[in-house]
């Protein structure tokens, strides 16, 4: 069995006391230059790594960041760690990554698994099927940091970062309107999600500043967010059996566009199929659907963004009043 080198190890073996070589290794001004040498040489001779369950007992911190996403699969999730872990390893934290899987259950698992391994904050993007929040809000009511991005609730005052929504859904519907489409479906994420109701508003913005009347029929809405293929199936079946089918349809989400074209495909041919525009990071779409539209959401940017305000919060050493609501704009990609 693997049994790591201690401190008191290297003290015996240097005929040292455990303080001075804990000293040593911190570089205290106590410890003269050739202690110093010879314990920093002997540790690395022997591959001697603090131990950080007895640096959090000491510091009351773990120096660890809980992560809660839908999928880190999903391109731009896996594109947002990347900018988390880029600002976390270098200020000395490790990222632990938990997926909901767009599942309330799994969510609330996961972020209580997160807080009894004591991290020091937590970064959120709400999964599809979470309405009630108090798994977190209890948490946060017991001093817990949090920070949220991407899908972002109200329930508490902190930090938040997400991509313009707005913005993005008005680009790509307008994407679609500029190549002359009129009859323009949308197909949504769940109605309770915060980018649901954004990119809902540019959508109706779009069509509104082109003198197109909102349909109701139009829109439908995906209540698992894309990870029950069977309820976007149903909805694209709805759209192909309107009495008059859209020619066009902006999509919500990367995964909701995966699914919505691999389902056009299966049901009908492609010379029939309406245009589609929609959120998405995935290069895989390209080879899905090569003229695919896409709003990209700068997902590194706002990891980043997102671990430096948590990291702010967990080393504030005064109470946190004023919060940063930080709004990054989208790129739009036509081909």
């Amino acid at each position: 069995m693997f049994k790591p080198i201690t401190i008191k190890d290297i003290a015996q073996a240097l005929a040292l006391s455990p303080s001075t070589v804990s000293r040593a290794l911190s570089d205290s001004y106590e410890i003269n230059e050739e202690t110093k040498k010879r314990v920093l040489e002997y540790a690395e001779k022997h591959n001697y790594r603090r131990n950080p369950m007895a640096s959090s007992l000491r510091q009351g911190r773990s120096y660890s960041i809980g992560v809660v996403v839908c999928e880190v699969a999903n391109s731009f999730f896996s594109q947002a760690i990347d900018g988390i872990e880029s600002v976390a390893y270098g200020k000395g934290y490790h990222v632990i990554i938990s997926q909901s899987h767009d599942s309330y259950e799994r969510e609330v698992v996961n972020i209580q698994h997160l807080a009894n391994r004591a991290v020091d904050g937590l970064l959120i993007s709400m999964s599809a099927e979470t309405k009630d929040f108090s798994h977190i809000t209890n948490l946060h009511g017991q001093g817990l940091p949090i920070v949220f991005f991407d899908r972002i609730i109200h329930a508490f005052d902190t930090h938040t970062v997400t991509a313009d929504n707005r913005d993005g859904a008005r680009k790509a519907t307008q994407s679609l309107i500029d190549s002359g489409f009129r009859r323009i479906a949308h197909l949504a994420n769940a109605p309770h999600l915060s980018i649901t109701a954004e990119r809902l508003e540019g959508y109706e913005a779009a069509l509104k500043s082109n003198g197109l009347r909102l349909d109701e029929t139009l829109i439908r809405y995906c209540h698992h967010g894309g990870r029950v293929q069977q309820e976007v199936e149903d909805a694209v079946r709805y759209f192909i059996n309107l009495q008059e089918p859209p020619d066009a349809i902006f999509v919500a989400s990367d995964r909701l566009s995966m699914g919505c074209l691999s389902a056009y495909n299966q049901l009908i041919p492609k010379d029939r199929q309406p245009a589609v525009a929609g959120f998405s990071n995935s290069e895989v779409l390209d080879l899905i659907q090569p003229g695919f539209t896409c709003v990209r959401q700068p997902a590194f940017g706002m990891g980043r963004m997102a671990m430096e305000l948590l990291i702010q919060l967990i080393e504030s050493r005064y109470p946190v009043y004023e919060f940063e609501h930080v709004v990054l704009e989208t790129a739009l990609i036509t081909r």
